[in-house]
């Protein structure tokens, strides 16, 4: 199995707004599409939509201001059963934000694609937090002809 990595600082916020930005439906949609709906809380699902397709998210565990995971239960073959894990940690004026999409079967074509997109969407919420306002899809850096 071969897993997504990334890190990101985002500066000026606490490690519980990040928080909140990751396990609110309007933190949710003001990053990685405005098309989120569902129930955020321990063992709810959580429905992001893009264009004709999307996820579905079991939410397995909750650590207000140091971690969330989620379980893929719904979307493409390739992302069931595969994990979604957030860690959180203040460092000075940053949050750190470990991120992994674990537990995929193989390196396949769609896993470059969504490595890229789960980046650009990382840096829609660092965005979102510093700022004030994110790239949620659909107004997410388009990187290719999927979308």
């Amino acid at each position: 199995m071969v897993d997504i990595l990334h890190r990101i600082g985002i500066e000026g916020s606490t490690a519980e707004q990040v928080y909140e930005a990751i396990t609110t439906i309007d933190g949710l949609s003001g990053w990685w599409t405005e098309r989120t709906t569902g129930a955020t809380g321990l063992r709810d699902v959580i429905a992001f939509r893009f264009k004709d397709d999307g996820f579905d998210m079991n939410v397995a565990e909750l650590e207000p201001g140091r971690r969330v995971l989620w379980e893929v239960v719904g979307g493409p073959e390739e992302w069931i059963g595969t994990r979604i894990h957030w860690d959180l940690r203040q460092e000075g004026d940053y949050t750190v934000v470990l991120f992994e999409h674990e537990g995929w079967r193989e390196p396949v074509e769609f896993m470059h694609h969504c490595s890229t997109k789960w980046g650009s969407f990382l840096m829609s919420l660092k965005q979102l937090l510093e700022t004030g306002k994110g790239a949620p899809f659909p107004h997410d850096v388009h990187i290719d002809n999927w979308g």
